[in-house]
């Protein structure tokens, strides 16, 4: 049996496809979740798509946390920010486990920074800072892209 999560994928794309634009894509993942008090969260945080999840990281004291043990229904979106736009939205639940040892969070700096070396690597990695990790298993998928439908909009 395969540990790739089985989700739905509907859209433009084939489930290929957008598991290929999942892990290539190095814009943030835009989570959105509820409250405790029943009202919508939303925040931006980077992500890695292995085994057919997300996987970002937070500070263990970030509000988002509280709020994914309260309600752990999500959605998500990650999309391009510049034309053509094209992306992959969804809806899952999101997990909270402990990143102890931060090996998550300092491949997420390797991704989107090209390392470790920084003072925000500084300040993110600091051995009294607690870290967890997100993992969000997708139910669901919808991909679109929109680059036929702007061609003549856009510079090459």
């Amino acid at each position: 049996m395969s540990d790739r999560s089985e989700f739905t994928c509907t859209g433009v794309w084939s489930r290929e496809r957008v598991e290929s634009f999942l892990r290539e894509t190095t814009v943030p993942l835009r989570l959105s979740c509820h409250t405790p008090a029943g009202r919508l969260w939303m925040l931006s945080l980077w992500y890695r798509y292995r085994d057919g999840r997300l996987w970002c990281a937070t500070a263990a004291d970030a509000d988002v946390v509280e709020y994914l043990r309260a309600d752990e229904e999500v959605a998500f979106e990650i999309s391009t920010n510049d034309p053509p736009y094209r992306g992959v939205r969804g809806n899952g639940v999101a997990h909270v486990r402990s990143d102890g040892g931060k090996e998550l969070l300092a491949s997420l700096l390797e991704r989107y920074l090209g390392g470790t070396e920084s003072s925000l690597g500084d300040q993110l990695l600091d051995d009294n800072r607690e870290e967890v990790r997100i993992e969000i298993e997708p139910r669901r998928a919808f991909s679109w892209d929109f680059s036929e439908r702007m061609a003549d909009a856009v510079d090459d």
